[in-house]
């Protein structure tokens, strides 16, 4: 079994594994620019486990930001039949997409 960890960021939860591709919530930085994620969950080097209480001290994770995109659109339409009443309003999420590159567990 390879090496994983359970990574936050942006209030989501992600399990990664090294060269994955995820999409995350907009992340200050350039593309191309390398990254520490350092809020990681859980991580595991393929025999065993560490699981923080919250996050695993030490543990980090680098990224590289690839590209910088928005999110499919999100249609929020409301009505009230026979009277007259409905909202339309549409949202699309800003992301960042990261490849990761390296799992450290100290």
């Amino acid at each position: 079994m390879e090496p994983y960890a359970v990574v936050e960021t942006g209030g989501k939860q992600y399990l990664v594994k090294a060269e994955d591709r995820i999409e995350v919530e907009r992340l200050a930085g350039m593309v191309g620019e390398k990254i520490a994620i350092e809020r990681v969950l859980a991580v595991s080097d393929g025999k065993q486990t560490i699981i923080g209480a919250p996050t695993v001290p030490g543990a980090k994770v680098t990224a590289e930001i690839v590209s910088h995109i928005r999110g499919r659109k999100v249609v929020s339409f409301r009505k009230k039949r026979r009277k007259g009443y409905q909202r339309k309003k549409g949202h699309r999420q800003e992301l960042t997409v990261l490849r990761i590159c390296e799992i450290c567990s100290n």
